[in-house]
């Protein structure tokens, strides 16, 4: 009972401390008054700031109970909404799936130019290697990598392999 509840508060402190630091991250790039900017809505960056905490808590909670895919299943073969509606709750899913990738990824890809900017590390590579021309292309380079990358590893199912 001992050692559980000892490994109990160890987690718990650890995903604290990693937590304060991804935050802690976030509020240094300042991604989230930038996106306030950009959109012109600066009255609600309370709101983008709970978002991203409140997604954060989510994903973390999908990641670690592995059991929470149950609910969904659950919900699609109900008696309540009856077995013709399956296929119907499939596409509600998938289209959901796509949503959510699509969020994902354009929060990443601004996480990423927002720290590349903190760092000025494009600018100092474009003038240490003498590039005048084409750096959205090198950019666009970069992030082609970057999903033909992540393409590969969930086609090919690495994550599996833990590779």
């Amino acid at each position: 009972m001992g050692k559980q509840l000892f490994l109990a508060v160890l987690g718990g402190s650890a995903g604290i401390l990693v937590s304060a630091g991804v935050f802690t991250v976030l509020l240094s790039v300042g991604l989230v008054p930038r996106f306030a900017g950009k959109t012109h809505t600066g009255k609600k960056i309370f709101l983008y700031e709970e978002m991203v905490v409140l997604g954060t808590l989510a994903g973390d909670v999908f990641s670690v109970y592995r059991g929470s895919d149950r609910l969904g299943r659950a919900i699609r073969e109900s008696l309540l909404f009856g077995a013709q509606t399956v296929l119907i709750w499939r596409g509600v899913s998938f289209s959901l799936l796509l949503l959510t990738g699509f969020f994902a990824g354009i929060f990443v890809g601004c996480l990423a130019v927002a720290i590349a900017e903190m760092l000025d590390s494009i600018p100092i590579l474009t003038r240490r290697i003498g590039f005048r021309h084409g750096l959205g292309f090198m950019v666009l380079a970069v992030a082609l990598g970057k999903l033909a990358g992540s393409l590969i590893y969930f086609l090919f199912r690495f994550y599996e392999t833990g590779m």
